[in-house]
Parts: structure tokens; sequence; C-alpha cells
């Protein structure tokens, strides 16, 4: 299923989610105009469905003793899908993304510590298919 494939109501409902993961079905239905019947019947498909994976929250206070990175990773020939798969399921890494350019995907890793920092980049690097990686540990968040 690709985005254009999403409902009208998939995409207000997942707007609404966007603004603010933690509306009740009420508060979603009343935003979308949806009835709370749709809207627990289409969260409940999105979610089976694998479009929404899971819930979250944004602050602007960082976790104390959190260590978290951004790893730009080069890929060995059409290796993609395994190679995202092989780390989606390293402990610490929360997301991969594809891009464009010199470095083929962006991880994001949050961790304890750097100790468990350096084991995750060892094992993104014996992932098969990887064949280089840069790493960039976020200090704070930058403010105006």
């Amino acid at each position: 299923m690709n985005a254009s494939s999403l409902s009208a109501s998939d995409r207000a409902l997942i707007a609404a989610l966007r603004n603010d993961s933690r509306k009740s079905v009420t508060e979603l239905a009343q935003e979308t105009g949806l009835s709370r019947t749709t809207v627990k019947a289409r969260l409940d498909a999105l979610k089976a469905s694998g479009r929404i994976r899971r819930f979250t929250i944004e602050t602007d206070v960082d976790v104390e003793g959190e260590v978290r990175a951004i790893t730009l990773v080069e890929l060995q020939g059409r290796m993609s899908r395994q190679v995202i798969q092989a780390l989606s399921r390293i402990a610490g890494v929360t997301t991969v993304w594809s891009t464009n350019g010199a470095w083929d995907l962006v991880v994001d890793i949050r961790t304890d510590s750097l100790v468990r920092f350096d084991r995750i980049l060892r094992d993104i690097r014996e992932v098969p298919g990887v064949v280089n990686s840069e790493s960039c540990i976020l200090l704070a968040h930058a403010t105006p």
C-alpha cells in the first residue's frame, strides 16, 4: 500500500495524529468529522497494515544519559532491502530512512551509553552490504 492508496479519512487521521498522537478517539472524530466507530476501525486497520507503526512523543527536553546519533550508511550494490531489514533488528536502531546523494541510508540511533553506541556501530558495520558509515552524535537541540 502506498501513500496514494490511503483514503482521505486515513490521511486526515494520520495528519491529526502527527500533531498530537495522544488524541482520544473522540477528539480524532471531532477533528476529522468522522464517527467514533469509523475512527476506531480505521486506526485498527492502519495499525494492522503497518501504516501506523508506533505512537510517540516529541519533547524539548533531552533524556539525561541518552546517547543519540545519526549514522549515514553507504551500501554495496542493490542490497538495500536486506540491509534495512538487518539494521531494523539491531537494538538501539530506532529508524532507518532511505535517501539520495553520497549516502544510501540514514539511521537514527538511541542508547544509554557510549559503550552500547560503539557496539551498535560495530553491528551496523558488520551487516553484509554495508561498505561505509559516518556518525554524528547529537549533543543538544539548537534553539534560536
